[in-house]
C-alpha cells in the first residue's frame, strides 16, 4: 500500500523543526529537549520558539511559529492545556506538516480536556496538519539522528542504531525499553511515543514503521485500542511484509485496568478483548516485560510457523538452569520434545545418556563446543522439534566460546533459536543479540516469548457475515420493545441453537395451560427486561414435577422478583421444560467490546462462570475450526471430552452454538448477547439453551 512519503519524512526524518515553548532551563523537560537534538546530531535546522527569550542553545529565538521561517516540517509543543491548544493552532496556520504535544490535561483528564483536545483536532484537520499526541514524550529515529523527546534516556551519548520499532501509549516508556535494550546489545530504529492517539494512531504511525527499510520488527506497548480498522489494517500489510509486531499489554488485572483508563483515556473494560483482537491479527503477545524488549530477534525477518504449536526441544549446560525452562513451558501449556533417536545418538557419541524428561542435558560431558554443535545438528533435524532454547550456565559468562560461540552457526536457522543465559553474562547476551540470536535473563521471560513464537500465526481471514432471514426479522421485532428472556430465546432459536419446548405466560392461573404445552418437569423464571440475574433476585425455581406445585412455584417467583427488584418491568413468567439427560453446562457469550469490536466468549457454565474467569475468547464471527479450539481451552469443559472415562458430551454442537451466536457480529443492533446455561447433552444429541440474555445498542 502507497502512503504519501511526505508525511513519515516529516515526522522522522524532517529538514526543519521547530520547539514551542522550549526552555533555557535545563532541569525542566522544555529546557532538555534542545540538547539532546545537538547532542545527537541531528542535522537539519531547529527552530526555538520562545517569545522571552533572545537565545537559547546558541540559537536565535522567535516569538511565535507565524515570525519562524517555514517550512517547518515537524513542531513539538512543549506548552499545557489552552496554551498548547493555541500554539497547535498556530502551527495549523503556518503550514506546519505535523505538530507533537508534550503535555497531558486532554482527553486523558475527563470531559473538559476531551473537549479541548476536539478543537485543537478539529483545527488541525481543517488545515491538513497531523498530530502525534498529546501526552506524547517525542520520537526517535536513530538512523536519521533525530531526539525529539524530552525524555531523559536521551542524556545517554549515544544511541545505537538497529532494525527494531518501538510504538507505547506510554512515554516514558519508550526510554526504558531503549536503554534496556541498548544494555543487552539491542538496537532500536523508530520509537514513538502515540500518547492519547488524537489523530495519528498506532495503526498509521505502524504503517510508517513497516515501510521503513531500517525495521525489521515492532514492539507496542499496549494500553488500549483506538482507530481498531487502522491498526488492522497495519497488522495485516506488517504480515504481508513479514515484520513481525510483539504486544506487551497493560490492564491484565483489576488495578492494572484502572491505570490504563487513568492514563491516557482508554476506554474501561477490553482486557480478554483486546487479547482476542491481537491474536486474530497474528500479533505475539508477551506476558512479560523482559519478553517484550528480548525477544525481537526470535521473530525478525522470521514469518508465523506453518501451523501454530508444536514442541519445543531444551538443551542445557546446566541441568538447574533448563529444567526452570522446562517448568516454565510447562506451566504455559507448551510441550517440550523428548530426545528422538538420531538425538540419543548423538549424545551416546559423547558418552551421555538421554533423560527420562523434556530435558537435553549436556551438564555431564562438560562444556565443549564440539558436544553443543553435534547435539544441536541432530536437535533441528528432530521432525517434532519446531522450536530450540539453550541454557547455558557459568560459561556464558567466563567461557563464552564453549557454549555460546557455537549458537552462531545457527543464526539462520529454519527453527526459532533462543539462548537462556543463567549468570549475569552481559556480553554473552550483547553478542548473540548482535548476531540475530535471542538471549533472555530469566526462563519466565524465555519460555514467554518462545510460547508467543510457536503459537502465533498469521491475521485470520475475516469475512462479515449474514444474518439468517428468521433472525433478523426477530431482531427487528426486538427494537420496538427491550428484550426479556422470551425475546432472547427466539433469537438464539432463530440462530439455530436448540432450546427445550417454553411457554410465556402473564401469572399463575395460567399455569396449567403452560403446562400442558411444555410437560413436566419444567422451571419457572420470571419474565423481565430489567433482571439479568435471575437466581440471586429468587426468579427461577426448578424441577417442577405436577401443575399444583407449578402454581405455587409461579407466586414464589413473583414474589421474590417484586421484593427483590421493585422498580423492574415485569411481564410475567416464562414455563420452559427441564433439558434432562445434560452431562455439563457452557456459558456462551456475544458483546460488541466497545475496544476491541465484536466478540465471543465460552465459558463453563452456571452461576460460577464469573467467578473462575475460565474463559475463552474470540473476536467474531468465528469459524468452526476456530470455535472448537476454544472448546479445547476451557479446563471446565474438558471433562465433556471423555476424561478419564467419563461419558463424552456434545462438544461438536456446542462449537456450532459458538459460531451461530458469532453470527451476531453482521449486525451492530446487538450491544450484548449470552446463554447461560447451555446444557451440553451426550455426544451426538446436541445442546440446549435453558436461560439468556440480549441487550440492544
Amino acid at each position: 500500500m502507497a502512503r504519501p512519503r511526505p508525511l513519515a519524512d516529516a515526522i522522522f526524518r524532517p529538514k526543519r523543526i521547530a520547539l514551542i515553548g522550549v526552555s533555557s532551563d535545563r532541569t525542566r523537560a522544555a529546557g532538555r529537549i534542545l540538547p539532546y537534538l545537538q547532542r545527537h546530531g541531528f542535522k537539519g535546522e531547529i527552530l526555538p520558539v520562545n517569545p522571552r527569550r533572545a537565545r537559547i542553545g546558541g540559537l536565535r529565538c522567535w516569538p511565535d511559529i507565524a515570525a519562524a521561517p517555514g517550512p517547518v516540517d515537524h513542531a513539538y509543543i512543549l506548552l499545557a492545556g489552552e496554551a498548547a491548544r493555541k500554539a497547535a493552532a498556530g502551527c495549523a496556520a503556518a503550514g506546519v506538516r505535523c505538530a507533537s504535544i508534550l503535555s497531558g490535561g486532554f482527553a486523558d483528564a475527563g470531559a473538559a480536556g476531551a473537549r479541548l483536545q476536539t478543537r485543537m483536532v478539529e483545527t488541525a484537520r481543517a488545515s491538513g496538519m497531523r498530530l502525534i499526541g498529546p501526552n506524547s514524550i517525542g520520537t526517535i529515529d536513530t538512523h536519521a539522528r533525530l531526539a525529539l523527546s524530552v525524555n531523559a534516556v536521551l542524556a545517554m551519548p549515544k544511541l545505537e542504531r538497529g532494525r527494531i520499532g518501538v510504538l507505547s501509549h506510554s512515554g516514558s516508556l519508550i526510554g526504558a525499553i531503549l536503554a534496556r535494550g541498548q544494555a543487552r546489545g539491542l538496537g532500536f530504529s523508530r520509537l514513538v511515543s502515540v500518547g492519547n492517539e488524537a489523530d495519528l494512531g498506532m495503526g498509521e504511525l505502524g504503517e510508517m514503521l513497516v515501510d521503513d527499510p531500517r525495521t525489521d520488527t515492532i514492539l507496542l506497548f499496549v494500553e488500549t485500542l483506538r482507530q481498531r480498522d487502522r491498526f488492522a489494517a497495519m497488522a495485516r500489510e506488517a504480515h504481508r511484509a513479514r515484520k513481525a509486531l510483539i504486544a506487551f499489554r497493560l490492564g491484565r488485572s483489576a488495578a492494572g485496568g484502572a491505570l490504563a483508563a487513568s492514563h491516557t483515556g482508554a476506554l474501561t473494560g477490553g482486557g480478554e478483548g483486546i487479547d482476542a483482537f491481537l491474536d486474530d491479527l497474528g500479533i505475539a503477545r508477551v506476558e512479560s516485560w523482559d519478553a517484550l524488549i528480548e525477544a525481537a530477534p526470535l521473530f525478525a525477518r522470521r514469518p508465523p510457523p506453518r501451523r501454530a504449536g508444536g514442541r519445543v526441544a531444551v538443551m542445557a549446560t546446566t541441568g538447574g538452569g533448563g529444567a526452570m525452562v522446562v517448568d516454565r513451558l510447562g506451566e504455559l501449556g507448551v510441550d517440550t520434545a523428548r530426545p528422538g533417536a538420531g538425538v540419543r545418538a548423538a549424545l551416546a557419541r559423547h558418552g551421555l545418556a538421554a533423560g527420562q524428561g523434556g530435558l537435553i542435558d549436556l551438564t555431564i560431558a562438560g562444556t565443549r563446543p564440539d558436544v553443543v554443535t553435534d547435539v544441536m545438528r541432530a536437535v533441528m533435524a528432530q521432525r517434532d522439534v519446531a522450536a530450540v532454547v539453550m541454557a547455558v550456565g557459568s560459561s556464558a559468562q567466563f567461557h563464552p566460546q564453549q557454549a555460546v560461540e557455537p549458537l552462531l552457526a545457527w543464526k539462520a536457522s529454519e527453527k526459532p533459536l533462543c539462548a537462556y543465559l543463567v549468570p549475569e553474562a552481559v556480553e554473552s547476551q550483547r553478542r548473540l543479540a548482535r548476531a540475530g540470536i535471542a538471549a533472555f535473563r530469566t526462563p519466565e521471560a524465555c519460555a514467554d516469548a518462545m510460547r508467543a513464537s510457536i503459537r502465533r500465526s498469521a491475521p485470520a481471514a475475516r469475512h462479515r457475515p449474514a444474518l439468517p432471514a428468521l433472525a433478523c426479522a426477530v431482531l427487528d421485532a426486538l427494537t420496538h420493545v427491550p428484550p426479556d428472556e422470551q425475546g432472547a430465546q427466539a433469537l438464539f432459536g432463530a440462530l439455530g441453537i436448540a432450546r427445550p419446548p417454553l411457554a410465556a405466560i402473564a401469572g399463575p392461573e395460567e399455569a396449567e395451560k403452560a403446562a400442558r404445552a411444555v410437560g413436566f418437569p419444567c422451571a419457572v423464571k420470571v419474565l423481565s427486561p430489567d433482571i439479568a440475574h435471575k437466581t440471586e433476585a429468587g426468579g427461577v425455581a426448578l424441577n417442577i414435577r405436577d401443575a399444583a406445585a407449578l402454581k405455587r412455584a409461579c407466586r414464589q417467583v413473583l414474589s421474590a422478583a417484586r421484593k427483590a427488584a421493585p422498580r423492574a418491568l415485569i411481564r410475567g413468567l416464562l414455563v420452559q421444560r427441564m433439558a434432562g439427560g445434560g452431562l455439563g453446562e457452557a456459558l456462551v457469550g456475544y458483546r460488541l467490546d466497545p475496544v476491541a469490536g465484536p466478540i465471543v466468549t465460552l465459558a463453563a457454565g452456571g452461576v460460577t462462570a464469573e467467578l473462575y474467569r475460565d474463559i475463552a475468547v474470540r473476536v467474531a464471527p468465528v469459524t468452526l475450526a476456530q470455535a472448537r479450539a476454544m472448546t479445547a481451552e476451557v479446563k471446565g469443559l474438558r471433562p465433556l471430552a471423555g476424561w478419564r472415562g467419563l461419558p463424552k458430551g456434545d462438544l461438536d454442537a456446542l462449537a456450532r452454538a459458538v459460531v451461530a451466536l458469532s453470527q451476531l457480529a453482521a449486525t451492530e443492533a446487538v450491544a450484548e448477547a449470552e446463554i447461560n446455561p447451555l446444557i451440553v447433552l451426550p455426544d451426538g444429541q446436541g445442546v440446549a439453551a435453558v436461560d439468556g440474555l440480549v441487550r440492544l445498542v
